[in-house]
């Protein structure tokens, strides 16, 4: 998992070891902090927090497994 993003544009990227990803990710500082949601990531590997909004990105060539 990478940093959280500086501006609005960027994503935090995600891998398939980061799954099942939730929001407050580890990076992010405690103040900033609201209650864990789980992100549902959209076929394109897009996923925003309903919270911050921040957005959420998986790396190009991550699967993910079904259930």
């Amino acid at each position: 998992m990478t940093a959280q993003p500086t501006n609005a544009a960027a994503a935090v990227e995600l891998d398939g070891k980061d799954l099942p990803a939730h929001c407050p990710n580890p990076a992010m500082p405690l103040w900033s902090s609201h209650p864990r949601v789980f992100l549902e990531f959209d076929h394109h590997g897009s996923a925003k927090c309903p919270y911050c909004g921040t957005a959420y990105r998986l790396k190009p060539g991550t699967v993910v497994g079904h259930h």
